[in-house]
């Protein structure tokens, strides 16, 4: 018998099919339980770990204390499950597959001789930890939870916010291997059905054998990527105050199983200015916040550029702004000193990740010393580049998608080189490169990457620019 047939009223043949299947005598953590509940005999297929250990225990000591004429009413799986199984979440199937991948997923799977059903009690719980702050999305006032790797407390965390029926959670299942359970979870009302239905679909014809790197692998199945362009169509967000809000929005979230990370789909270039902190401070505040936010996203991209534009052109320095040029140059060309710089950041990214928590501290102070004051003794670059460099490193983290971070550093490289390649032409050929490369990009939804500016749609811009009240936008 394979995974796709059913099983049949042979218990022993039945219990030879899943024992195989399942391959308890190669695995340690499947086990089988046997015992004996009225009359009949039963088998208990669970996975150690997944299992809550005081339900099943409570299960056990019931069906195990039926007698025999107890028993004898119940002429299929249907009737005995009705009778006798007190646990609120059970189901039938007689699908070999499904028993299995249920299983493997966590539920309790008894098989019952006589009976060509098996009855499944989804009384499993996960390894998790606790629902804490997100450490990469954190603000001021507000909440203090975020998104964990156990699905089902996703899902929680957005229904304690949201009580009404329209919100919908639709799971799917992605991958032939790993059968990854995925959440769409959306409004019904607000949410695109047509965008609705599009992303159902592709997520249903999702054909690989797992999502290895969770909801990224999925992501790049739903938005295929394209190498030359590294703007990310995707927003995530581990905070369900913030994810909720999208919901109300009419953004469709996408939850996968072993992620922190929820998906907002669509996502165009301007949802990335906005933060949560913005909505816990008073509109204007929020506003003012919101602004800066943006002049520094635009400072982060263009700041080291136009310095070296200008500082290769000093015909172009007006009076007032002397100050900007390079007062004590080195040997190394500055273009090479940007680059280097550019490269050593990123480094020092990487390894701060593999840093241990109690080491941080003297790693922060080292890199400093590296790259401050020991870097400009030793000439290797000047004063200006490093505290042009380290403004644009620290600018980064005011947005707080690291995707569109790095879509930033490598125009903002891109530009660089170019300027110093072909001067005045270079640095509009890479500014011209960037912007038709993000006029030319879609949304998931099909929609302008550049909405609500490209097409225009002023009242849409102005929300975006401007930190709107909350009962506005709830109203």
């Amino acid at each position: 018998m394979k995974q796709g047939e059913r099983l049949t009223p042979d218990y022993a043949g039945n219990l030879r099919t899943l024992d195989g299947l399942l391959r308890i005598n190669e695995s340690f953590d499947i086990v089988g339980r046997e015992f004996t509940t009225g009359s009949r005999r039963a088998k208990l297929y669970f996975i150690d770990g997944f299992a809550k250990d005081e339900v099943m225990e409570k299960i056990l000591e019931y069906l195990m204390g039926l007698s025999p004429g107890d028993t004898e009413p119940a002429e299929d799986a249907s009737q005995y499950c009705e009778r006798f199984i007190t646990y609120v979440e059970a189901d039938l199937s007689d699908q070999c597959g499904d028993i299995v991948t249920g299983v493997l997923s966590g539920t309790l799977a008894l098989l019952i001789e006589g009976y060509a059903q098996a009855i499944m009690i989804d009384a499993r719980t996960y390894p998790a930890r606790s629902v804490a702050e997100p450490d990469d999305d954190r603000v001021l006032r507000g909440s203090r939870d975020g998104f964990v790797e156990t699905l089902v407390h996703n899902t929680a965390l957005i229904r304690r916010r949201v009580r009404d029926p329209a919100l919908t959670m639709e799971i799917l299942t992605v991958g032939q291997k790993s059968k990854t359970d995925v959440v769409l979870c959306y409004m019904k009302g607000a949410a695109d059905e047509k965008f609705l239905s599009t992303i159902r679909k592709k997520i249903g014809d999702i054909t690989i054998g797992a999502l290895t790197m969770s909801q990224e692998s999925l992501a790049e199945c739903l938005v295929r990527p394209r190498w030359y362009n590294p703007f990310p169509r995707v927003r995530y967000t581990e905070r369900p105050d913030a994810a909720t809000a999208s919901v109300f929005e009419g953004s469709i979230l996408v939850l996968v199983d072993n992620s922190p990370s929820v998906m907002i789909l669509p996502a165009s270039l301007f949802d990335f200015v906005q933060d949560t902190n913005d909505y816990y401070f008073p509109p204007l505040v929020g506003t003012y916040l919101r602004l800066v936010r943006i002049a520094v996203f635009l400072l982060t991209l263009l700041l080291t550029p136009v310095w070296y534009l200008l500082v290769k052109n000093p015909q172009l320095i007006p009076g007032w702004l002397e100050f900007i040029q390079v007062q004590e140059p080195n040997g190394v060309p500055l273009i090479v000193q940007l680059l280097i710089i550019e490269f050593i950041i990123d480094g020092l990214k990487l390894a701060s990740l593999n840093t241990p928590s109690v080491l941080s501290n003297s790693f922060s102070v080292v890199g400093a010393l590296i790259l401050g004051d020991f870097a400009v003794k030793a000439r290797w670059f000047v004063p200006e580049v490093v505290l042009y460099m380290a403004f644009v490193a620290i600018a980064n983290f005011t947005q707080p998608s690291f995707e569109l971070g790095y879509a930033l550093k490598l125009y903002r490289m891109l530009i660089l080189i170019l300027t110093a390649l072909f001067n005045y032409w270079g640095f509009a050929a890479g500014v011209l490169i960037m912007l038709l490369t993000a006029a030319g990009t879609k949304t998931a939804t099909g929609r302008g990457y550049l909405y609500p500016l490209i097409p225009f749609h002023p009242k849409a811009l102005l929300s975006l620019l401007v930190r709107q009240p909350i009962s506005h936008r709830n109203s």
